[in-house]
């Protein structure tokens, strides 16, 4: 039994079972020859560690989309397949079940989200139903733990059946003698969150929602944010980490081509965090202190939200909306992860299967979706200035998705598909289990995140002690100076803006510039290209020729919107 596989439909709890049954350990890759996603791990049993995939979620085994056409080949390629039935849905559930029990492979089912059948008036014989499909039932729930220790006791029980393969119709009718001699339903008043749910989706009621929602959710993440870096991070680097680089400063000697180069310019003979550039100071203050608190707080409240089973909900209410500019509802989803780092939104395009889809999301997302540490940079440094300025920048940036999106519609032949999702019930998060998504979520960050600030920091200070920087300003000039209205010298920030875009904003920072020349430059560093890391993902995603087309688009209106709010403003 050397590979496990969870295999179910979308939204049985398979992922927080996969959770329990692996810890944090796990590895996240892309199926052979796809852009499809899968999760592994491994998983304690006796003296035995066999490896446990999170098989992508499927219907049936007659594929519809690539996702299920991967799930379908993984589970030819299984020792044991644990199916994962959501006990609240069990008529439908059972259908997967018989498909796999004609499959020449051991199953057992988890009966998973068993606490949730009590809420809804569902009466379930788990020794009923083991005997009924001639398998082991093991009642299950991800969130509590629920029944964990007896599946991987059961494990090993796991029978092969091999039966014939029988017609749809047979199924359907095996299934409900199945479920009328095992179920049994009761009736029960709607709960709190069954009237939040139907609130919640309806249009009237739901947009409202919807709205204060974002609201806190955003002032959630600001007040979270700020608070770790003002009483955690920010005091931990001054009392701990400032001594050590004042003396390493003392022993480089200022000035010289070390010191420049790891420590950066001294602000009236002292190191200043923000703006002396070296690799040592403002290369780690700025992932570390000014960015990495707002990613703490945006994948917590993420988290949250995902485990109760908001997003699906909130993906219908703004169908209508996305359709304008040629997506479906769920193309909301890589949008908000592209908030809080644009390499998880570039990855979660692959949700979306059109090819159509695809370009137009990573092209709006791209020019007017920043990141949170771009976001976070841009408050600090703008909001300085006045509100009015943060709202230009971002008026901006929202108009120009609206406008882009609703061009490259009409534009790109084809249409937007309806939106297909399962929308799951209501469910209060386990704590433990999005402590750890997002414990997952920052070990990403930091790895993709602070090797590549290092390196943008020190490449830019080589070209900089090497002078090169100045004669790239000089090729550079007519356009910052004479369209954009800006200065030579931010071509370092326009260079360093491909490696990470946050650290691109903080060196415009001691250009001292004007109101005006700040918002020119930090919108313009917003639209133009992403991070070479979202580049390298969004090339991997889409293909080059369609990554040429999208760098041609965001060239053009970084040019276009650059030279406008030097008009207007």
């Amino acid at each position: 039994m050397e590979k496990v596989l969870l295999v179910g439909n979308p939204n049985v709890g398979k992922s927080a079972l996969f959770s329990r049954l692996t810890g944090v350990r796990v590895v996240v890759s892309n199926y052979i020859g796809t852009t499809v996603e899968f999760t592994q791990g491994r998983m304690k049993i006796g003296k035995h560690q066999p490896m446990i995939i999170d098989v992508p979620g499927t219907y049936s085994l007659r594929a519809t989309n690539k996702a299920e056409e991967v799930a379908i080949k993984m589970i030819k390629e299984g020792d044991v397949i644990i199916n994962v039935v959501d006990s609240t849905n069990l008529e439908r559930n059972l259908f997967l079940t018989l498909q796999l029990l004609e499959q020449n492979i051991p199953v057992i089912v988890a009966l998973n989200m068993w606490d949730d059948t009590k809420h809804k008036g569902i009466n379930i014989d788990a020794r009923k139903l083991e005997q009924e499909l001639g398998i082991p039932v093991v009642p299950t729930s991800g969130l509590s733990g629920l029944g964990i220790k007896e599946l991987a006791e059961r494990l090993p029980e796991a029978k092969s059946l091999n039966q014939k393969e029988s017609s749809d119709s047979l199924k359907w009718k095996r299934i409900g003698k199945i479920v009328s001699n095992a179920q049994k339903l009761t009736h029960r008043h709607h709960s709190f969150l069954d009237m939040l749910e139907d609130l919640s989706v309806h249009p009237y009621t739901g947009l409202p929602i919807a709205l204060v929602v974002m609201f806190f959710t955003f002032w959630i993440i600001r007040f979270v944010g700020e608070g770790l870096i003002g009483y955690v991070l920010e005091p931990v680097f001054n009392n701990l980490w400032l001594p050590v680089m004042s003396e390493l400063s003392v022993l480089l000697g200022e000035g010289s081509f070390l010191h420049n180069i790891f420590i950066g310019s001294l602000i009236d003979g002292k190191i200043d965090f923000g703006t002396s550039f070296g690799v040592l100071t403002t290369g780690l203050f700025v992932p570390v202190v000014m960015v990495l608190p707002y990613i703490i707080s945006f994948y917590l409240v993420l988290g949250l939200m995902e485990d109760f089973g908001y997003l699906p909900r909130f993906s219908v209410l703004v169908d209508n909306i996305m359709h304008v500019i040629g997506l479906h509802g769920y193309a909301i989803i890589p949008m908000i992860l592209g908030l809080g780092c644009n390499v998880p939104g570039a990855l979660a395009l692959r949700i979306l299967d059109e090819k159509r889809e695809k370009f137009i999301a990573a092209t709006l997302m791209a020019i007017a979706v920043p990141c949170m540490a771009q976001i976070a940079v841009i408050a600090g440094l703008v909001g300085k200035r006045g509100a009015k300025y943060l709202f230009i920048i971002f008026g901006v940036l929202v108009t120009l998705f609206i406008i882009k999106g609703f061009i490259l519609n009409k534009v790109l032949k084809g249409t937007s598909p309806e939106i297909l999702i399962e929308i799951p019930p209501y469910r209060m998060p386990n704590l433990i289990l999005v402590l750890k998504k997002l414990w997952m979520r920052l070990v990403f960050f930091l790895k993709e995140a602070v090797p590549f600030v290092l390196l943008g920091v020190l490449f830019v200070n080589i070209l900089h002690t090497l002078k090169i920087i100045d004669f790239l300003s000089d090729a550079f000039a007519p356009i910052l100076v004479n369209l954009w209205g800006i200065p030579k010298e931010a071509t370092s920030a326009l260079i360093i803006g491909f490696l990470r875009k946050d650290v691109a904003v903080g060196m415009l920072g001691p250009l001292n510039l004007t109101n005006k020349q700040l918002v020119i430059g930090c919108t313009i560093l917003a639209i133009y290209f992403p991070c070479i890391a979202t580049f390298a993902v969004l090339i991997r995603e889409l293909g080059i020729k369609d990554m040429i087309k999208i760098s041609l688009i965001m060239i053009s209106v970084a040019l276009a919107v650059g030279t406008l709010l030097n008009i207007i403003l």
